[in-house]
């Protein structure tokens, strides 16, 4: 089985890019980010004649994720429980693969920037850490199922210094703070397992490189998107990759796919 991230950054824009990339890792589960569309755009006909079914929320020109799989997609949960969000930043649903049902879940966690410096401010570093603590009440409830549970998305999380080409650059960027990235631990604490991390502890991973000036070329990227396996799914890893071929394509998208493959 097969599984992939990918922040697609328009998937309009980007539909050439996920087609090839469809045809070429044929993922069983595939979760995206960053849609930039409302329900009516989204390239629903493309992606059927893909062989993919898909479910998902969208929103004029900002945020939109989706779940695509060529299996059956069941009892979808659109948007975190019990967490008051305007935002397209959430979906989950079970994906039947050889009859026995995946609980995915596609994210695109806040940016957060800029930081607040008063914690009494409402802003959009605190509805970072907000809706980071609604989802990690989701995430505890999901562990309870007892089935295999795979949460990818863009994390927009920095949790090293080994993730980032600059950390000094980064460090009090809003994805690089302490009151972040101790959320993120609370995950792995719960339970959690970053597949990435599991099988390449000396490989950097950069999951993003900024289209300014030569990022790419350079190497000058960061690690924010995350494959998180429940113990169940975890045991059946085998590998973990990032798909920059994708990123080098014309026109693509800033972030690469992040794959993985469970026995």
């Amino acid at each position: 089985m097969k599984v992939a991230t990918y922040n697609v950054n328009s998937i309009n824009a980007r539909l050439p890019n996920l087609l090839k990339f469809l045809a070429r890792e044929k993922p069983d589960i595939l979760m995206l980010q960053e849609l930039k569309c409302v329900f009516n755009d989204f390239p629903l006909f493309e992606l059927n004649s893909a062989g993919y079914n898909a479910k998902f929320i969208g929103q004029k020109s900002y945020n939109g994720v989706a779940l695509l799989s060529p299996h059956k997609i069941l009892n979808v949960v659109e948007g975190l429980p019990d967490f008051d969000d305007e935002n397209a930043r959430y979906i989950e649903a079970d994906v039947m693969v050889e009859g026995e049902a995946v609980r995915a879940a596609s994210l695109y966690l806040p940016n957060g920037n800029p930081p607040y410096n008063n914690p009494d401010d409402e802003s959009k570093f605190t509805y970072k850490l907000k809706w980071m603590n609604a989802f990690y009440a989701r995430a505890a409830d999901l562990l309870k199922s007892g089935k295999n549970v795979v949460l990818g998305g863009d994390y927009n999380v920095i949790l090293t210094d080994f993730d980032v080409y600059n950390p000094e650059e980064f460090r009090h960027n809003a994805l690089f703070r302490e009151e972040v990235k101790q959320r993120f631990k609370a995950l792995e604490y719960l339970g959690y397992y970053d597949a990435y991390r599991c099988l390449n502890p000396h490989e950097a991973g950069y999951t993003y490189w900024d289209y300014a000036g030569s990022a790419l070329a350079a190497d000058q990227g960061m690690r924010i998107d995350y494959l998180m396996l429940s113990p169940k799914a975890v045991d059946r890893l085998e590998t973990c990759f990032v798909d920059r071929q994708t990123r080098a394509d014309d026109k693509p998208s800033d972030h690469a796919p992040l794959v993985a493959v469970l026995k």
